[in-house]
This record gives structure tokens, C-alpha cells and sequence, in this order.
């Protein structure tokens, strides 16, 4: 029945391979900044994802070190649509390890993709990719199949 999902269904959602929207206030009045991004989460653990590839520090860094909260969203682009967006809190950053970049970029290409990607980065001279782990806060889904979520 369209509506919510149930705590279990949202986690399995979140869990699967989807691009994150990460929205962030900006302190100077101006709209939130809105970045897609890689991510991994675990049903009932915490999000994470990184920033800061190759040798580029973003505006999204620099929004992440000033605050404490964001949301994330993911969706379905086809019928029945479906998404989930949790808002947050950044519970710990620091570098990300050649492991844990490859943990996220293989949920969204091969591995050996995955696996250059993540060298190609560690190769380039002034690159510092950070590791951002996010505990979810509050939730919400929308479900509109005929199915149970």
C-alpha cells in the first residue's frame, strides 16, 4: 500500500546501490548546496562517503567542517517511485583510506574499476580525500507501490 516504509524497508533502500543527493546549509543566506555523491550504508550502522578527490577542495568541504547536521536523499527514477532522505549528523571525518573509498566505488562500478579509480586518486600528488561518517537522526520514505515496504 503506497506510503511511508517501515523502518526495515527504508534501511534496505538506503542499503542499495543509489546516488545521494547531500544537501548542506550555507551560512551566508544563500540556498543549501545540493551534491550528488557515493555513499555506503548498512542497515541499523551509520552512512559514509567522501570528498576531496583529486587534489580538488570543494565548497562541500568546507560547508561539512561548519556544521554538525545535512540530509541525505536517494529515490527510484521509475515507477512505482520510491526514495528516502534522512536527515543527520556528522559523527567523525578524516583521511579515507584506499580501502574505504574502494568499499564505496565498487557498489556503484566493476571492481576493477573501482579498484583504478581509487589508485588514480592516491597517485594524484595533492590529493586528500576525507572520510565522512554520518549517524541518520530522523527519516523519511515515501513508497508508492502496492507492495509492503
Amino acid at each position: 500500500m503506497p506510503g511511508p516504509m517501515s523502518a526495515a524497508g527504508r534501511e534496505a533502500f538506503l542499503a542499495a546501490s543509489h546516488i545521494a543527493i547531500l544537501s548542506i546549509s550555507q551560512p551566508d543566506g544563500r540556498p543549501p548546496l545540493a551534491s550528488p555523491v557515493f555513499y555506503h550504508y548498512e542497515p541499523g550502522g551509520e552512512l559514509t562517503f567522501f570528498t576531496n578527490t583529486l587534489g580538488r577542495k570543494s565548497r562541500k568541504a568546507d560547508l561539512l567542517a561548519g556544521t554538525d547536521a545535512l540530509t541525505f536523499t536517494v529515490q527510484t527514477e521509475e515507477m512505482p517511485y520510491k526514495y528516502v532522505t534522512i536527515e543527520g549528523a556528522v559523527v567523525s571525518t578524516g583521511p579515507a583510506t584506499p580501502g574505504q573509498m574502494e568499499k564505496i566505488a565498487q557498489r556503484y562500478m566493476p571492481a576493477e574499476y573501482a579498484q583504478g579509480f581509487v589508485q588514480n586518486e592516491f597517485a594524484h600528488p595533492e590529493s586528500a580525500p576525507i572520510l565522512y561518517t554520518v549517524q541518520p537522526k530522523r527519516w523519511f520514505s515515501s513508497d508508492l507501490s502496492d507492495e509492503p515496504a
